[in-house]
């Protein structure tokens, strides 16, 4: 296996916006107006941000295809493949932190608070008037910011950074899929650690300084994640 080099899985992320300038930065905006559900419902904007980032790795896939002569296929066909996946994977994150959350809200006799996990409606004008731009992006975001880290913990522990690619593309089974997953990222530590705290240091940064970034770094950390489990495995059973 050659050496893994997130320099490289970084650089080659970054140029698929110019291979499919308008499905990724179409697919970035969709999420940008989607993870605003967050402060509607903590709940089903926890399990948005799951399925928009799995979701991000098929678009990925279909740039890859659209902008090679490997594969003609549409864009709904990335949709299809990925979507059923991601569900499971949102629904499954979802239950995590609810049983977390809920734990914590008993412990400290915060009941109340347990129901506002799946409906609190906070687009309201008292929330949105008087804030600038930056603030309102941050009030809205912050949210999927946290949701981003908690998600790669959650997949990097029980699974791998290659589960999901290995389950969507070679239909391995989630066993399967972390045993291989272990494997490669034992081989690709270093590039590993480094493309974590990548994703990490920007997902903090999003979450104070910048962010109106954050749909970008959800669709980055899709594109990520194709990329990297490519240059891992570059011979998929099924495409």
């Amino acid at each position: 296996m050659k050496q893994a080099k997130f320099g490289f899985w970084l650089q080659q992320s970054l140029l698929f916006v110019a291979r499919g300038p308008m499905v990724w930065i179409g697919y970035t905006l969709f999420m940008a107006i989607l993870l605003i559900v967050g402060r509607i419902s903590p709940a089903l904007g926890i399990f948005s941000a799951v399925v928009c980032l799995f979701v991000g790795v098929g678009v990925a896939k279909y740039i890859d295809l659209k902008s090679s002569t490997e594969q003609s296929v549409g864009f709904f066909w990335a949709i299809q493949k990925s979507l059923p996946l991601a569900i499971i994977a949102g629904i499954g994150v979802v239950i995590f932190w609810f049983v977390f959350m809920a734990i914590a809200n008993i412990i400290s006799g915060d009941f109340y608070k347990i129901g506002l996990f799946f409906f609190n409606w906070e687009l309201d004008l008292e929330n949105i008037n008087y804030k600038s731009v930056h603030d309102l992006a941050s009030w809205i975001y912050t949210y999927a910011d946290v949701a981003l880290i908690f998600i790669l913990l959650m997949l990097t522990t029980l699974g791998s950074w290659f589960s999901y690619p290995l389950m969507l593309f070679n239909n391995y089974s989630w066993s399967d899929a972390k045993k291989q997953g272990d494997w490669i990222s034992a081989k690709s530590k270093g590039s590993m650690y480094r493309m974590l705290g990548f994703i990490f240091l920007n997902a903090i940064l999003c979450s104070g300084i910048i962010p109106l970034f954050t749909p970008i770094l959800y669709m980055l950390v899709s594109t990520l994640m194709y990329i990297s489990y490519k240059d891992r495995m570059p011979k998929p059973k099924d495409s």
